[in-house]
Protein backbone atom coordinates (compact mmCIF):
# COMPACT_ATOMS: atom_id res chain seq x y z
CA UNK A 1 0.00 0.00 0.00
CA UNK A 2 2.80 2.16 1.04
CA UNK A 3 4.47 1.69 -2.29
CA UNK A 4 1.14 2.52 -4.39
CA UNK A 5 0.32 5.61 -2.36
CA UNK A 6 3.92 6.84 -3.36
CA UNK A 7 4.07 6.59 -6.65
CA UNK A 8 0.69 7.97 -7.48
CA UNK A 9 1.56 10.70 -5.11
CA UNK A 10 4.79 11.82 -6.36
CA UNK A 11 4.06 10.52 -10.47
CA UNK A 12 0.78 11.61 -11.24
CA UNK A 13 1.04 15.42 -9.84
CA UNK A 14 -1.99 14.92 -8.43
CA UNK A 15 -1.40 17.71 -5.59
CA UNK A 16 -0.92 20.24 -8.73
CA UNK A 17 -4.41 19.18 -9.88
CA UNK A 18 -5.85 19.31 -6.58
CA UNK A 19 -4.39 22.83 -5.96
CA UNK A 20 -5.61 23.89 -9.49
CA UNK A 21 -9.08 23.34 -9.07
CA UNK A 22 -9.16 24.88 -5.62
CA UNK A 23 -7.85 28.03 -6.41
CA UNK A 24 -10.13 28.19 -9.81
CA UNK A 25 -13.43 27.36 -8.43
CA UNK A 26 -13.01 29.66 -5.81
CA UNK A 27 -11.58 32.72 -7.34
CA UNK A 28 -14.74 32.09 -9.48
CA UNK A 29 -16.83 31.93 -6.73
CA UNK A 30 -15.86 35.28 -5.30
CA UNK A 31 -17.12 39.16 -5.89
CA UNK A 32 -14.68 40.39 -8.23
CA UNK A 33 -15.26 44.03 -6.59
CA UNK A 34 -13.65 43.01 -3.42
CA UNK A 35 -11.28 40.44 -4.67
CA UNK A 36 -8.71 42.79 -6.46
CA UNK A 37 -8.93 44.90 -2.78
CA UNK A 38 -8.56 41.38 -0.77
CA UNK A 39 -5.08 40.64 -3.16
CA UNK A 40 -3.50 44.34 -2.43
CA UNK A 41 -4.48 43.72 1.40
CA UNK A 42 -2.56 40.79 2.17
CA UNK A 43 0.51 42.17 1.65
CA UNK A 44 0.69 44.40 4.40
CA UNK A 45 -0.22 42.09 7.07
CA UNK A 46 2.33 39.27 5.24
CA UNK A 47 5.13 41.97 4.94
CA UNK A 48 4.64 42.72 8.81
CA UNK A 49 4.18 39.15 10.07
CA UNK A 50 7.67 38.22 8.20
CA UNK A 51 9.48 40.74 9.38
CA UNK A 52 8.10 41.10 13.62
CA UNK A 53 8.64 36.98 12.87
CA UNK A 54 12.30 37.30 11.38
CA UNK A 55 12.92 39.32 14.66
CA UNK A 56 11.45 37.53 17.38
CA UNK A 57 13.08 34.34 15.86
CA UNK A 58 16.05 35.71 15.96
CA UNK A 59 16.01 36.98 19.28
CA UNK A 60 14.97 34.50 20.78
CA UNK A 61 17.25 31.95 19.18
CA UNK A 62 20.17 33.54 20.35
CA UNK A 63 19.26 33.80 23.95
CA UNK A 64 18.90 30.35 23.80
CA UNK A 65 22.15 29.95 23.04
CA UNK A 66 21.79 28.93 19.06
CA UNK A 67 23.61 32.11 17.83
CA UNK A 68 21.86 35.15 16.28
CA UNK A 69 23.32 34.02 12.78
CA UNK A 70 22.77 30.07 13.11
CA UNK A 71 19.05 31.25 14.01
CA UNK A 72 18.16 33.40 11.49
CA UNK A 73 19.99 31.49 8.39
CA UNK A 74 19.36 27.98 9.19
CA UNK A 75 16.00 28.33 11.27
CA UNK A 76 14.04 31.17 10.77
CA UNK A 77 14.68 31.66 7.12
CA UNK A 78 14.04 28.34 5.96
CA UNK A 79 10.33 28.41 7.86
CA UNK A 80 9.26 31.74 5.95
CA UNK A 81 11.16 30.18 2.73
CA UNK A 82 7.94 28.90 0.97
CA UNK A 83 8.26 25.15 1.37
CA UNK A 84 10.55 22.38 0.18
CA UNK A 85 11.17 22.89 -3.61
CA UNK A 86 10.58 26.44 -3.52
CA UNK A 87 12.46 27.14 -0.46
CA UNK A 88 14.76 24.73 1.46
CA UNK A 89 16.01 23.68 -1.85
CA UNK A 90 16.89 27.05 -3.49
CA UNK A 91 18.22 28.17 -0.39
CA UNK A 92 20.61 25.42 0.27
CA UNK A 93 21.54 25.88 -3.17
CA UNK A 94 22.50 29.37 -2.37
CA UNK A 95 24.11 28.94 0.99
CA UNK A 96 26.11 25.78 -0.61
CA UNK A 97 27.35 28.18 -2.87
CA UNK A 98 28.14 31.08 -0.84
CA UNK A 99 29.06 29.06 2.32
CA UNK A 100 31.08 26.95 0.28
CA UNK A 101 29.39 23.90 1.49
CA UNK A 102 28.03 20.63 0.71
CA UNK A 103 24.02 21.27 -0.38
CA UNK A 104 23.35 18.41 1.00
CA UNK A 105 24.89 19.07 4.13
CA UNK A 106 22.84 21.93 4.68
CA UNK A 107 19.42 20.71 3.16
CA UNK A 108 19.50 18.20 6.19
CA UNK A 109 19.91 21.54 8.54
CA UNK A 110 17.14 23.56 6.94
CA UNK A 111 14.49 21.04 6.10
CA UNK A 112 13.85 20.47 10.04
CA UNK A 113 12.70 23.99 10.51
CA UNK A 114 10.54 24.14 7.21
CA UNK A 115 8.72 20.41 8.79
CA UNK A 116 8.11 21.94 12.54
CA UNK A 117 7.13 25.39 11.40
CA UNK A 118 4.49 24.23 9.24
CA UNK A 119 3.23 21.74 12.20
CA UNK A 120 3.16 24.45 14.45
CA UNK A 121 1.08 26.78 11.54
CA UNK A 122 -1.43 23.72 11.61
CA UNK A 123 -1.80 23.54 14.87
CA UNK A 124 -2.57 27.33 15.15
CA UNK A 125 -5.03 26.89 12.53
CA UNK A 126 -6.93 24.64 14.09
CA UNK A 127 -6.90 26.03 17.34
CA UNK A 128 -7.98 29.51 15.60
CA UNK A 129 -11.02 27.68 14.07
CA UNK A 130 -12.07 27.12 17.33
CA UNK A 131 -11.41 30.62 18.63
CA UNK A 132 -13.41 31.92 15.23
CA UNK A 133 -16.62 29.94 16.79
CA UNK A 134 -15.97 30.89 20.52
CA UNK A 135 -15.83 34.61 19.02
CA UNK A 136 -17.78 34.78 15.86
CA UNK A 137 -16.72 38.52 15.24
CA UNK A 138 -13.29 37.89 14.38
CA UNK A 139 -13.68 35.64 11.68
CA UNK A 140 -15.51 36.09 8.21
CA UNK A 141 -15.65 32.14 8.34
CA UNK A 142 -13.57 32.19 4.96
CA UNK A 143 -13.66 36.09 3.87
CA UNK A 144 -10.90 38.50 4.44
CA UNK A 145 -12.89 41.50 5.11
CA UNK A 146 -15.83 42.67 5.81
CA UNK A 147 -18.41 43.47 2.95
CA UNK A 148 -17.70 39.99 0.41
CA UNK A 149 -19.38 37.49 -0.23
CA UNK A 150 -20.32 35.11 -2.44
CA UNK A 151 -20.84 36.29 -6.06
CA UNK A 152 -22.10 32.85 -7.72
CA UNK A 153 -25.37 33.68 -5.66
CA UNK A 154 -26.32 36.66 -7.69
CA UNK A 155 -25.28 34.92 -10.92
CA UNK A 156 -27.35 31.45 -10.07
CA UNK A 157 -30.36 33.17 -11.43
CA UNK A 158 -28.77 33.29 -14.80
CA UNK A 159 -28.34 29.44 -14.88
CA UNK A 160 -30.91 26.91 -14.78
CA UNK A 161 -30.49 25.40 -12.16
CA UNK A 162 -27.36 23.20 -10.73
CA UNK A 163 -24.58 22.49 -13.26
CA UNK A 164 -24.50 19.95 -15.40
CA UNK A 165 -22.05 16.97 -16.19
CA UNK A 166 -20.34 19.06 -19.31
CA UNK A 167 -20.81 22.19 -17.51
CA UNK A 168 -18.60 20.77 -14.36
CA UNK A 169 -16.05 18.47 -17.20
CA UNK A 170 -15.49 21.84 -19.14
CA UNK A 171 -14.77 23.66 -15.89
CA UNK A 172 -12.52 20.56 -14.99
CA UNK A 173 -10.61 20.96 -18.54
CA UNK A 174 -10.19 25.03 -17.62
CA UNK A 175 -8.55 24.16 -14.10
CA UNK A 176 -5.78 22.17 -15.60
CA UNK A 177 -5.80 24.60 -19.09
CA UNK A 178 -4.89 27.28 -16.64
CA UNK A 179 -2.28 24.93 -14.91
CA UNK A 180 -0.66 24.41 -18.04
CA UNK A 181 -0.15 27.96 -19.25
CA UNK A 182 1.26 28.41 -15.56
CA UNK A 183 3.78 25.78 -16.00
CA UNK A 184 4.84 27.51 -18.78
CA UNK A 185 4.95 30.56 -18.01
CA UNK A 186 7.33 28.73 -15.35
CA UNK A 187 9.53 27.20 -17.94
CA UNK A 188 10.08 30.28 -19.51
CA UNK A 189 10.48 32.95 -16.76
CA UNK A 190 11.27 31.20 -13.97
CA UNK A 191 8.02 31.83 -12.19
CA UNK A 192 6.32 29.83 -9.79
CA UNK A 193 3.19 28.11 -12.46
CA UNK A 194 0.53 28.42 -9.58
CA UNK A 195 1.06 31.85 -9.33
CA UNK A 196 0.78 32.20 -12.73
CA UNK A 197 -2.29 30.16 -13.08
CA UNK A 198 -3.56 32.33 -10.59
CA UNK A 199 -2.88 35.58 -11.93
CA UNK A 200 -4.73 34.34 -15.22
CA UNK A 201 -8.17 33.06 -13.26
CA UNK A 202 -8.04 36.38 -11.83
CA UNK A 203 -7.68 38.51 -14.96
CA UNK A 204 -10.67 36.79 -16.48
CA UNK A 205 -12.65 36.89 -13.60
CA UNK A 206 -12.34 40.94 -13.27
CA UNK A 207 -12.28 41.11 -16.99
CA UNK A 208 -15.98 38.78 -16.84
CA UNK A 209 -14.54 37.03 -19.77
CA UNK A 210 -16.26 33.55 -18.02
CA UNK A 211 -19.69 32.78 -18.55
CA UNK A 212 -21.61 32.43 -15.43
CA UNK A 213 -23.05 28.64 -16.18
CA UNK A 214 -18.75 28.22 -16.39
CA UNK A 215 -18.46 29.78 -12.80
CA UNK A 216 -21.19 27.45 -11.14
CA UNK A 217 -19.46 24.73 -13.03
CA UNK A 218 -15.73 25.90 -11.93
CA UNK A 219 -16.64 26.61 -7.91
CA UNK A 220 -18.84 22.36 -8.36
CA UNK A 221 -15.67 21.47 -8.91
CA UNK A 222 -14.17 23.05 -6.18
CA UNK A 223 -16.63 21.96 -3.39
CA UNK A 224 -16.15 18.45 -4.89
CA UNK A 225 -12.01 18.41 -4.18
CA UNK A 226 -12.00 20.77 -0.73
CA UNK A 227 -14.99 17.71 0.36
CA UNK A 228 -14.34 14.90 -1.18
CA UNK A 229 -10.37 14.77 -1.96
CA UNK A 230 -9.31 16.68 0.87
CA UNK A 231 -8.64 14.26 3.40
CA UNK A 232 -8.02 11.46 1.20
CA UNK A 233 -4.85 13.64 -0.16
CA UNK A 234 -3.46 14.68 3.38
CA UNK A 235 -3.16 10.68 3.76
CA UNK A 236 -1.10 10.37 0.90
CA UNK A 237 0.89 13.59 1.71
CA UNK A 238 1.78 11.80 4.66
CA UNK A 239 2.62 8.96 3.35
CA UNK A 240 4.83 9.79 0.54
CA UNK A 241 5.91 13.61 0.85
CA UNK A 242 6.20 14.19 4.62
CA UNK A 243 9.57 13.28 6.14
CA UNK A 244 9.23 12.21 9.17
CA UNK A 245 12.50 11.83 10.11
CA UNK A 246 13.34 15.00 9.81
CA UNK A 247 10.68 16.00 11.25
CA UNK A 248 11.30 14.18 14.77
CA UNK A 249 14.88 15.39 14.34
CA UNK A 250 13.87 18.85 14.76
CA UNK A 251 12.47 18.38 18.54
CA UNK A 252 15.02 19.38 20.74
CA UNK A 253 14.39 22.01 23.21
CA UNK A 254 16.08 25.38 21.87
CA UNK A 255 14.92 24.52 18.30
CA UNK A 256 11.19 23.61 18.94
CA UNK A 257 10.92 27.24 21.09
CA UNK A 258 12.86 29.43 18.35
CA UNK A 259 10.54 27.65 15.65
CA UNK A 260 7.16 28.17 18.22
CA UNK A 261 8.06 31.63 18.65
CA UNK A 262 8.76 32.80 14.93
CA UNK A 263 5.21 31.23 13.88
CA UNK A 264 3.93 32.95 16.76
CA UNK A 265 5.00 36.36 16.31
CA UNK A 266 3.93 35.70 12.80
CA UNK A 267 0.69 34.98 12.57
CA UNK A 268 -0.37 37.42 16.02
CA UNK A 269 1.50 40.38 14.03
CA UNK A 270 -0.80 39.80 10.73
CA UNK A 271 -3.85 39.24 12.67
CA UNK A 272 -3.07 42.43 14.35
CA UNK A 273 -2.11 44.26 11.18
CA UNK A 274 -5.26 42.87 9.47
CA UNK A 275 -7.43 44.01 12.09
CA UNK A 276 -6.11 47.68 11.77
CA UNK A 277 -6.37 47.51 7.80
CA UNK A 278 -10.44 46.43 8.43
CA UNK A 279 -9.66 42.69 7.55
CA UNK A 280 -11.18 39.63 9.90
CA UNK A 281 -7.85 38.51 12.32
CA UNK A 282 -8.05 35.06 12.06
CA UNK A 283 -8.88 34.98 8.78
CA UNK A 284 -5.73 37.07 7.85
CA UNK A 285 -3.84 34.75 10.54
CA UNK A 286 -4.55 31.89 9.10
CA UNK A 287 -3.86 33.11 5.67
CA UNK A 288 -0.43 34.31 6.33
CA UNK A 289 0.17 30.80 8.67
CA UNK A 290 0.98 29.61 5.19
CA UNK A 291 3.71 31.73 4.82
CA UNK A 292 5.70 29.14 7.67
CA UNK A 293 4.23 26.27 6.08
CA UNK A 294 5.41 22.97 3.77
CA UNK A 295 4.54 24.87 0.54
CA UNK A 296 1.63 23.62 -1.62
CA UNK A 297 1.42 20.76 0.69
CA UNK A 298 1.37 22.41 3.96
CA UNK A 299 -1.44 25.27 2.38
CA UNK A 300 -3.30 22.53 2.09
CA UNK A 301 -2.64 20.81 5.51
CA UNK A 302 -2.98 24.25 7.59
CA UNK A 303 -6.08 25.41 5.33
CA UNK A 304 -7.98 22.59 5.96
CA UNK A 305 -7.23 22.42 9.67
CA UNK A 306 -8.42 25.86 9.53
CA UNK A 307 -11.63 24.84 7.89
CA UNK A 308 -10.66 27.94 5.42
CA UNK A 309 -9.88 26.03 2.24
CA UNK A 310 -11.45 29.05 -0.17
CA UNK A 311 -9.08 31.37 0.98
CA UNK A 312 -6.70 29.27 -0.54
CA UNK A 313 -5.53 31.71 -3.39
CA UNK A 314 -4.54 34.23 -0.74
CA UNK A 315 -2.37 31.29 0.54
CA UNK A 316 -0.48 31.00 -2.52
CA UNK A 317 0.11 34.27 -2.43
CA UNK A 318 1.69 34.38 0.89
CA UNK A 319 3.77 30.79 0.53
CA UNK A 320 4.59 31.20 -3.06
CA UNK A 321 5.46 35.05 -3.86
CA UNK A 322 6.30 35.66 0.02
CA UNK A 323 8.98 32.62 -0.15
CA UNK A 324 10.18 33.56 -3.35
CA UNK A 325 11.00 37.32 -1.54
CA UNK A 326 12.08 36.08 1.25
CA UNK A 327 14.93 33.28 -0.29
CA UNK A 328 16.06 36.32 -3.07
CA UNK A 329 16.49 39.20 -0.14
CA UNK A 330 18.22 36.65 2.18
CA UNK A 331 20.50 35.27 -0.12
CA UNK A 332 21.80 39.03 -1.09
CA UNK A 333 22.23 40.18 2.07
CA UNK A 334 24.21 36.22 2.88
CA UNK A 335 26.38 37.64 -0.58
CA UNK A 336 27.23 41.03 0.23
CA UNK A 337 27.33 40.53 4.66
CA UNK A 338 28.55 36.54 5.41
Amino acid sequence: MLASVTEFTKESNFLYLFISSIIVGSIFGMDRHVLIKGFLKIFGPLIAGSVVGAAVGTVVGALLGLGAHHTLYFIVVPIMAGGVGEGAIPLSIGYSTILSQPQGEIFAQVLPPVMLGSLTAILYAGTLNFVGKRFPHYTGEGRLQPGSHDELGDEREETAGPPDVVTVAAASVTAVTFYLFGYLGQLLFAFPAPVVMLVIAVGLKLARAVSPALQQGAFAVYRFFSTAVTYPLLFAIGVSLTPWDKLVAAFNLPDVITIVATVTSVMATAALVGRALGMYPIDTAIVVACHSGQGGTGDVAILTAGNRMQLMPFAQIATRIGGAITVTLVLIALSRLG
